[in-house]
């Protein structure tokens, strides 16, 4: 999440957006390592979280909510040449980022064998 700051502060809107999304990606993909699992499309990752962690309500619907935001913004972000990114957008989705690293370090501690 340091990039994400970092981005934020030089006015790189778009870019922590994107960084901040690739976070919580990397965060989903430590919980389904856990289990074995690995998925290299980040549809599939996302999908098979919200699929066995999200619906299940080991995690929230808020926040699996709260991330599909975070993808739809950072997906913006980054394809849409036109999307204007301000800063109180770039700021939310860093503390979304920083809110789910929180819960999945929590989560990873209590099922780590």
């Amino acid at each position: 999440m340091k990039a994400a700051k970092i981005l934020l502060v030089a006015e790189e809107y778009k870019s922590a957006n994107n960084r901040s999304y690739y976070a919580i990606f990397q965060a989903v993909n430590a919980v389904h390592a856990l289990n074995g699992d690995a998925f290299k499309r980040h549809k599939d990752a996302i999908g098979n979280f919200n699929k066995n962690y999200v619906k299940t309500e080991i995690f929230s619907s808020e926040i699996g909510k709260k991330i599909g935001e975070v993808e739809e913004i950072r997906h913006a972000s980054d394809y849409d040449d036109f999307y204007v990114a301000s800063r109180e957008e770039s700021e939310r989705q860093i503390e979304v980022a920083d809110e789910f690293i929180e819960l999945v370090e929590k989560y990873c501690e209590e099922h780590m064998d």
